[in-house]
């Protein structure tokens, strides 16, 4: 897709590609994309990472080429969360920042629940604690893709058609001030050109979401795992103009936390604050981990 170097990773049985900024030996903030994204999204916040001193790591996330398919199938919470301690070890780290965005901040929230010893400090961008997420007219209506996208055949002709201009729609839908040219969007737009398949990976997160509440065993793993409190110093950074999920999630979800627990807004985003107010978001993460822990 690209002829940028990319690290090569072996992690929780899948064959892992990666970009990177800093130095070896520096210490590790790994960073996970969300949908419909790669790891070119967060550029901006690598680079101040790796200008702070620390070894920037974002991997393409499982089913997302040219990272490999899951053989299995799972793209489920769980598998996403197991892979982040299995990346540290795969980058001979014992510890490292974990940034998410969407899916990659919920894989974030679970893996600093179940991995603290892993997990120096998380920042989650775009979504709360999913315990605190609650039904709503609003987000039944913003989160509609939900549904849509868990009728297989349906959401595949639908990212395939039209060189994937649905991505757009997407985009619009999530961040209404959303100001930005095609050239934004490009970078999922060529992987799914380039490897259909990643149609699939991609978009398994929201099938294996969906069959994970339909199956009761799973349900129930998932909803125990969800419920440990996360001592992890955490920064949640959300959009202003969020649609779908209002601010006053993310002050319930302040129960969820042992440790320290901030709350940055990027005034004027959507759904994607490191990509519509990259300034703010580097500066409230950099801040963040000086504040919290030891400067790289």
């Amino acid at each position: 897709m690209t002829a940028e170097p990319m690290l090569r990773l072996r992690a929780n049985g899948l064959d892992f590609a990666a970009l990177e900024r800093g130095e070896a030996g520096a210490p590790v903030a790994l960073l996970l994309h969300g949908f419909p994204e790669t790891p070119h999204t967060f550029e901006p916040l690598m680079e101040a990472l790796a200008g702070a001193g620390y070894r920037a790591v974002a991997p393409f996330m499982r089913g997302y080429a040219p990272t490999a398919m899951a053989p299995d199938g799972d793209y489920g919470l769980m598998a996403l969360a197991a892979d982040v301690p299995a990346l540290l070890d795969a980058l001979g780290a014992e510890r490292a920042v974990v940034v998410g965005h969407d899916w990659g901040a919920a894989a974030g929230y679970l893996a600093a629940a179940r991995h603290p010893e892993r997990v120096t400090q998380l920042v989650a961008l775009g979504i709360p604690h999913l315990s605190a997420v609650r039904p709503s007219l609003r987000l039944a209506w913003y989160g509609r893709h939900f549904v849509g996208l868990q009728w297989r055949r349906r959401a595949v002709a639908r990212l395939r058609k039209d060189g994937g201009a649905f991505v757009d729609t997407l985009y619009r839908r999530w961040s209404p001030t959303w100001a930005f040219g095609p050239e934004e969007t490009a970078p999922y737009k060529r992987m799914i050109a380039e490897h259909p398949e990643a149609i699939e990976g991609s978009v398994g997160y929201y099938w294996a979401f969906a069959a994970a509440q339909r199956d009761p065993a799973r349900r129930k793993a998932l909803q125990e795992a969800q419920r440990l409190k996360i001592g992890v110093p955490t920064l949640a950074i959300t959009g202003g103009a969020e649609p779908s999920v209002l601010i006053e999630a993310y002050a319930r979800a302040a129960r969820r936390f042992t440790g320290p627990y901030e709350v940055a807004v990027a005034e004027g985003a959507g759904h994607f604050p490191h990509r519509e107010a990259p300034g703010f978001v580097c500066e409230q993460v950099l801040a963040f981990l000086r504040a919290t822990g030891t400067p790289a």
